[in-house]
C-alpha cells in the first residue's frame, strides 16, 4: 500500500519542499510535515511580507480567492498549487497530505526525514519564517 513517511519542515525551503513532496505525494506516498512555522521563505523579510499582505486585498468577500493565516494552512496551499488538484488523482494525492504545526503527540516518537538538499543553511541570501509571515498577517498563535 501506501508508505508513511514523516518530514521536518525545520528550516527547509517551501517551494523547493513542496515541488518534491508534490510528486511523492503524487507518486502515492503518504506524507505528514512537522514544524510548519519554521520553514523559511526567501527574500529580505519586509518584502516578503508586504507581498503578502498586498495579496490580502485581492478577491472579493464572497468570492475567492481564501486567505489563510496560519502557518499549517499556507503550507497545505502551497503544495496545493503544484498539484492538479481539479482532476481525480490530484485530489486523492492532496488528501493524503497532512502539515502540522509543531509535532503532535502521534508523531513525536516517529523518525523524522531531513531535507538537507532543500535546508536554508544552503541559500546565500536572507529569508524570513512561514511563523513570522503568518503572525505580521493576522494569524493569532
Amino acid at each position: 500500500m501506501s508508505t508513511r513517511t514523516v518530514i521536518d519542515g525545520d528550516g527547509l525551503i517551501l517551494g523547493r519542499m513542496s515541488s518534491v513532496v508534490a510528486k511523492r505525494l503524487l507518486a502515492g506516498e503518504t506524507i505528514d510535515i512537522v514544524n510548519a512555522e519554521k520553514m523559511v521563505v526567501s527574500g529580505k523579510k519586509q518584502m516578503v511580507i508586504n507581498a503578502e499582505k498586498e495579496f490580502l486585498n485581492v478577491g472579493g468577500f464572497e468570492k475567492g480567492p481564501v486567505h489563510y493565516r496560519q502557518p499549517h494552512r499556507i503550507v497545505r496551499k502551497t503544495i496545493r498549487g503544484m498539484l492538479p488538484h481539479r482532476k481525480a488523482h490530484g485530489r486523492d494525492a492532496f488528501k493524503r497530505l497532512r502539515v502540522h504545526i509543531g509535532v503532535p503527540d502521534e508523531l513525536s516518537g516517529a523518525e523524522l526525514e531531513k531535507m538537507e538538499k532543500y535546508h536554508s543553511s544552503n541559500l546565500n541570501r536572507r529569508f524570513v519564517t512561514i511563523g513570522e509571515i503568518a503572525e505580521n498577517i493576522g494569524w493569532k498563535k
